[in-house]
């Protein structure tokens, strides 16, 4: 509009406009106050530090600070890159996140739909009670709690095995049991704080629908088949795209507390790497550029993703 105005015009249209954004913002002062310590928080905690990011792009030293370092390129990237971790590390890494993807999201959203189709109420905030509650705890205790359960000496898992005339199995020091304990544990421990989402989303599904279907004849199976799933299906890929965008983060928490060295192999992730080239061996710089490397993997996978989910079901994060 404003271009096809003269000058005049388009100096009294732009007076207008910011006296009516003035106006706006003094009606609404009140919500712009509480919208101020997030916007503080994501400034101060979020887009500060970008300007540190540059120390991937550097041979950081703390004396020298970060415009004072000396400047090298790409030389972290190709370090981390050619290191003789490197495949080592992605495959890990892709493991998990790929692992933890595929069993708790699927199970996260059976568990918020059986909640949903519960008849029993009081069953239901039981089992929802119960299926939030792992969440708040800290990895340092579910360590704990694997650790009662599958210790070779007295865990439970490992008393039921010798009862049934079977020998007892390291679960947490065996490589081929590790990443299974990983996965599992993970899904054990979010999955129904994950479910919020999908019950928020069912609630929003009109009654009616199920309604008719249930005068037509359709049982069970068959409202969750042809309503249920296709109601929430843009949530899900909300959900899935999000996941995807932090696929190289498979859960330093989880993998600190756990990983030993008979397990190295097959639990040292980016993460755990990173942790230990930066702050034990003091190679920042490495560290800085390893984490803007999965900034980057993960940005084009969600565009990426996004994209294709469009094209393919017609739903997309924007």
């Amino acid at each position: 509009m404003a271009a096809s105005l003269n000058s005049e015009e388009r100096a009294a249209y732009l007076a207008y406009k910011k006296h009516h954004l003035t106006r706006e913002i003094k009606r609404h002062r009140s919500i712009y106050a509480i919208m101020l310590i997030p916007l503080a928080y994501y400034i101060l905690f979020k887009y500060v530090p970008i300007w540190n990011g540059q120390i991937a792009f550097r041979d950081y030293m703390a004396l020298d600070g970060v415009l004072g370092s000396k400047w090298v390129g790409l030389a972290n990237f190709k370090d981390f890159i050619h290191s003789f971790y490197f495949g080592e590390l992605i495959r890990n890494t892709m493991m998990y996140s790929v692992g933890k993807l595929v069993f708790s999201l699927p199970l996260s959203i059976i568990l918020a739909i059986a909640l949903y189709e519960c008849v029993h109420p009081k069953l239901g905030k039981v089992v929802q009670t119960l299926a939030y509650l792992p969440h708040f705890l800290s990895w340092v205790i579910m360590y704990g709690i694997l650790l009662s359960l599958l210790a070779p000496g007295d865990g439970v898992v490992n008393d039921l095995i010798k009862m049934a005339g079977g020998k007892p199995i390291d679960f947490l020091t065996s490589t081929k049991a590790f990443p299974w304990i990983v996965i599992l544990s993970d899904a054990w421990k979010e999955m129904g704080w994950s479910a919020i989402i999908f019950i928020a989303a069912l609630m929003g599904i009109d009654p009616s629908l199920f309604e008719a279907a249930m005068v037509e004849g359709a049982n069970s199976w068959q409202r969750v088949h042809y309503i249920t799933l296709p109601s929430i299906r843009p949530v899900i890929v909300v959900v899935l795209l999000l996941r995807l965008g932090t696929i190289l983060d498979a859960g330093f928490n989880q993998i600190f507390m756990l990983y030993s060295t008979p397990v190295l192999s097959v639990a040292d992730i980016i993460d755990t790497w990173v942790y230990r080239q930066g702050l034990l061996e003091f190679q920042f710089g490495l560290a800085t550029a390893v984490g803007l490397f999965k900034g980057v993997i993960g940005l084009l996978l969600i565009v990426v993703s996004n994209k294709l989910t469009k094209k393919l079901s017609g739903s997309s994060l924007y």
